[in-house]
């Protein structure tokens, strides 16, 4: 199971969110490609890098900082935010991402979401992100009014096979996954599945290591030294 150390870039900073919320972020890295270099020299073998500001915007925003992570890490980086048509998937991947997460477009233009993957295939995600038991939308701020087993379910129908799942309610509480809920959801979900929110011990990674999870995505759990990188990594090994 991989472990996907978070980058959320708001303002050109490295930041964390607590629920999703953006008026109040926590900023712990002025520059994120600093950030980036930091998880990779302590042994990360993957990143998770979301432009905050290109998912509120409907457009990518930081891609330059984005860029400057794909080249200067060593590692595979997944990229997020913002990227509502073609040619925005098209420039973030020719940029060196080894996979991109769609979030609102998806959700909202099937068309969109067939020409993709026809395109990029197993290079492409989609973000399902869950808010008072309802996937959201436009960088959290919107409901889809959908429930999350309806939403993998259509989206197992259209080719999917990759999802980053994050349950906003938990992000940046440090309070744990609901491991049950999960497990319900993984049962009929065919494909990958990346998990996110409320990560903050690693006996929390260890009841996640049950699951056929492809990952976790850990941000402020790290950034605050509850653990390392090391030990999350053997906590998520631990079957």
């Amino acid at each position: 199971m991989n472990l996907y150390p978070a980058i959320d870039i708001l303002d050109g900073r490295a930041v964390r969110l607590v629920q999703g919320r953006f008026e109040d972020p926590t900023v712990y890295a002025d520059d994120p490609m600093l950030a980036a270099h930091d998880w990779v020299s302590q042994g990360a073998r993957a990143l998770h890098v979301v432009d905050l500001d290109g998912a509120r915007a409907g457009e990518p925003v930081n891609v330059h900082h984005v860029q400057a992570i794909i080249d200067t890490v060593d590692v595979p980086v997944q990229v997020g935010g913002g990227l509502r048509t073609t040619a925005a998937v098209a420039e973030i991947l020719e940029a060196g991402a080894t996979r991109v997460i769609l979030g609102t477009a998806a959700h909202r233009d099937a068309e969109f979401l067939e020409d993709v993957l026809t395109a990029h295939g197993e290079r492409v995600a989609v973000a399902v992100d869950v808010r008072d038991g309802l996937v959201s939308a436009a960088g959290w701020t919107e409901s889809t009014e959908q429930t999350p087993d309806a939403v993998l379910r259509s989206l197992a129908a259209q080719g999917v096979r990759t999802v980053v799942y994050t349950d906003v309610d938990r992000d940046g509480m440090l309070s744990g996954p609901d491991v049950e809920m999960l497990a319900g959801l993984l049962e009929p979900w065919p494909g990958r599945l990346v998990y996110s929110g409320g990560i903050g011990s690693l006996s929390h990674l260890e009841a996640l290591a049950g699951l056929p999870l492809e990952g976790v995505i850990v941000g402020k759990a790290l950034y605050e030294d509850r653990f390392t990188i090391v030990e999350a990594q053997e906590a998520l090994s631990r079957r």
